[in-house]
C-alpha cells in the first residue's frame, strides 16, 4: 500500500535499525559482565529472591521458568548474537517477518533481565531501550519502505524523551528557571567525562546560554518533528546536535547516543543528500508492504496510542513523573532527567586497612571505582555508551544519605575479597587480600581551578564530610 510507505525514510530506517541493534548489544555485554555480581544467585540484591517475591503479572519475565547464573549468561550471549546480526543488516534482507522476529527477541530477552534488575535496571534509558526496540521490530526489512506510523511514533517518542525532560526542569529547579544550572551540572553529573572539566570552566554566559539552549532543544523543537519537510529534518537535526554536545560532557550510558538514533525517524534521506551529496537521494527501496504487515502494523499502532494516554497524562501533570512505565513491558513511557540540580559533588570512598584494631592513626587505604571520581589526580574516563551500573548508583547513594542493603552487602563482598566483586573496581589496594576493617568515608568534591591544576596535577579538590559507613568488619554484628 503505497499511501502507508514513508518513501523518503530509507535511510532513516537503516540508521534506526542498526542504531537500536548497536545499543542491544552494549546493553547486554554490560549485562553478561555485570549481572551476575549485581543481581546473580550470590549477588548484592539476588534477582532469585526478587522473583520468589514478585509475580508474572508484575515483573515478567523469563526467569519466572527458572533462574541460575548460567541461564541468564545463555540470554545476554543470544541477545548480543542477535543484536550483532542486526547491525550488519541480516535480518533486513529477508522480507519483513524476519527483522520482526529478531527485534521482538531481543525486546522480550532483555525485558526478562530489565525485570528482574531491581535498581541497578532502574535507570530511564532501559525503558527507553525496551520501548525503541519493540516499535522498531515494524520497521519492516529492506524488501518494503518502512511504514510512515512508525516513523511518527518514534516521533512521538522523541517528543515524549526531549519535551518531558524539558518540562521535568522547568517544574523541577529554579536553577533551571533562573538559567544558573549548568553552573553546577557539569562537576556534579552522575559521571564526568574527559571533558567536562573544561566544560566547567567555560564562562558563565556560556553557561547560561546552554541552558537557554537547552530549554528551545527540549520545548519548542519537539514540536517541530511533527512539521512538513524540510522542517521536521531541521528538527532532527538540531537534536542530535544538541545530544552530541552531551556525548562530549558526560557519560549517560547510551541515553544520549539512542536519541540521536531515533531523531533520524525524522530526517529525510533527500535533506541528508542535500547535506552530504555522496550519499544516494533515493536507494531505490520497493514501496509496498505486504498486507499482513500492513494490517499488523495498523493494530500495533492502535495499541500504541491507546498505551500513550498515560504518558501523555503525566506530562500535563502537576506533578510529572520522571522515567515512569505505566505497564510491566515497558511501552509507551514518561521520560526525564535532572529535575533538580545538585549544587555540590558528594562522594563516598570505600577504605580498608589490615591492621588488628584500627585508630585514629591508622592509615586507610582506598578502592578506586572505573567511572566515578575518587582518585583526585586521575582524569574522568569516557565510557558512555556502555553502562558502569554500580558507579551509577554510588552517585545516587550519598543523595538519598542512606545505607542501601545492597552497599552493605558490597562491603562484606570486599571484607572477603570476593574476586568476581572486585573486577567491577579500578584498583583494589590489597591484590586480591583480605582487609580486617572498612570503612565508607564522604567527601565533597569539586573540580580544581585552573591555577591548582597546573600547581598539583589535580583534577579534583576534595574535603572530608563525615562518616558513612563507621568501621566494620566481618565479625559486625
Amino acid at each position: 500500500m503505497d499511501w502507508f510507505a514513508a518513501e523518503d525514510y530509507d535511510l532513516a530506517r537503516q540508521v534506526i535499525q542498526r542504531g537500536i541493534g548497536a545499543t542491544y548489544l552494549i546493553a547486554f555485554l554490560s549485562t553478561a559482565a555485570q549481572f551476575r555480581v549485581l543481581l546473580g544467585e550470590r549477588g548484592l540484591l539476588p534477582a532469585p529472591d526478587f522473583i520468589a517475591a514478585t509475580s508474572w503479572r508484575t515483573a515478567p519475565t523469563l526467569f519466572r521458568w527458572r533462574y541460575s547464573d548460567r541461564l541468564l549468561l545463555v540470554v545476554a550471549w543470544t541477545g548480543a548474537v542477535l543484536a550483532a546480526s542486526a547491525i550488519l543488516g541480516l535480518p533486513q534482507l529477508g522480507p519483513p517477518w524476519v527483522p520482526l522476529l529478531v527485534y521482538l527477541v531481543l525486546w522480550a530477552l532483555y525485558l526478562s533481565i530489565v525485570n528482574v534488575g531491581q535498581t541497578f535496571y532502574g535507570f530511564g534509558w532501559e525503558s527507553l531501550l525496551l520501548e525503541a526496540g519493540f516499535v522498531v521490530a515494524f520497521l519492516g526489512s529492506d524488501a518494503t519502505a518502512p511504514p510512515i506510523a512508525i516513523l511518527l511514533f518514534l516521533r512521538w517518542l522523541v517528543f515524549r524523551l526531549e519535551f518531558g525532560a524539558g518540562l521535568i526542569k522547568l517544574r523541577g529547579d529554579t536553577a533551571w528557571r533562573d538559567l544558573t544550572a549548568m553552573f553546577y551540572h557539569h562537576e556534579t553529573q552522575p559521571m564526568p567525562g574527559p571533558l567536562s572539566w573544561w566544560a566547567h570552566h567555560l564562562p558563565r554566559w556560556f553557561h547560561r546560554l546552554e541552558v537557554v539552549g537547552n530549554h528551545f532543544a527540549q520545548l519548542v523543537i519537539p514540536f517541530l518533528l511533527f512539521a512538513p519537510q524540510p522542517v521536521a529534518s531541521i528538527a532532527g537535526i538540531v537534536i542530535v546536535l544538541t545530544q552530541l554536545w552531551l556525548v562530549v560532557t558526560g557519560n549517560f550510558a547510551w541515553l544520549n547516543a539512542i536519541t540521536i538514533v531515533l531523531a533520524f525517524s525524522a530526517i529525510g534521506d533527500s535533506v541528508v543528500h542535500a547535506i552530504i551529496p555522496a550519499v544516494p537521494a533515493d536507494l531505490g527501496v520497493p514501496q509496498s508492504a505486504p498486507l499482513w504487515f500492513t494490517i499488523l502494523v495498523v493494530v500495533v499502532i492502535a495499541l500504541l496510542v491507546v498505551l500513550s494516554y498515560w504518558p501523555a497524562r503525566n506530562l500535563l501533570a502537576r506533578r510529572q513523573l520522571m522515567n515512569a512505565s505505566f505497564n510491566p513491558l515497558h511501552l509507551v513511557n514518561a521520560y526525564g532527567a535532572f529535575g533538580t540540580i545538585t549544587r555540590q559533588r558528594y562522594e563516598i570512598v570505600i577504605e580498608g586497612t589490615d591492621v588488628e584494631e584500627p585508630d585514629e592513626s591508622t592509615t586507610w587505604l582506598e578502592y578506586e571505582f572505573k567511572g566515578k571520581p575518587g582518585d583526585v589526580k586521575r582524569m574522568p574516563r569516557q565510557f558512555a555508551p556502555y553502562h558502569l551500573r554500580l558507579d551509577w548508583l554510588m552517585w545516587f547513594l550519598p543523595l538519598g544519605m542512606r545505607r542501601e542493603r545492597w552497599f552493605i552487602v558490597l562491603l562484606m563482598r570486599l571484607l572477603t575479597a570476593d574476586a568476581a566483586t572486585l573486577k567491577l573496581l579500578r584498583l583494589d589496594p590489597f591484590d586480591g587480600r583480605r582487609p580486617r576493617w572498612l570503612r565508607a568515608q564522604l567527601y565533597v568534591y569539586r573540580y580544581s581551578t585552573f591555577a591548582e591544576r597546573r600547581e598539583t596535577g589535580a583534577w579534583w579538590v576534595r574535603e572530608p564530610s563525615g562518616s558513612f559507613v563507621p568501621p566494620v568488619t566481618l565479625s559486625t554484628g
